[in-house]
């Protein structure tokens, strides 16, 4: 579990590209999307728990050409445009 933040490229409206700590991940496949709603109890501001639920997208990416790909699980906050690197497996 990480939680760090990472910039995506959206293609066709999905994450294509995304750098995590200095290096660009490729997206090859999308293996899963779903949204969750916040825990409005631990939010600081009311407005933010009535917003848009939080995105989840597992994914198949890879860091380079030729390098082995790792399923990673991004998520998105509609209501700030935030992105976070949630979960890598190797």
């Amino acid at each position: 579990m990480y939680g760090d933040p990472v910039g995506v490229w959206i293609r066709d409206g999905r994450p294509a590209r995304f750098v995590w700590r200095g290096r660009l991940y490729t997206v090859l496949g999308i293996l899963d999307r779903w949204a969750a709603s916040r825990e409005w109890w631990h939010e600081q501001s009311p407005a933010l728990a009535a917003s848009a639920p939080r995105e989840f997208w597992r994914v198949a990416a890879a860091p380079g050409r030729g390098l082995a790909p790792v399923t990673c699980e991004l998520r998105h906050d509609p209501a700030t445009g935030g992105w976070l690197l949630v979960r890598v497996w190797d």
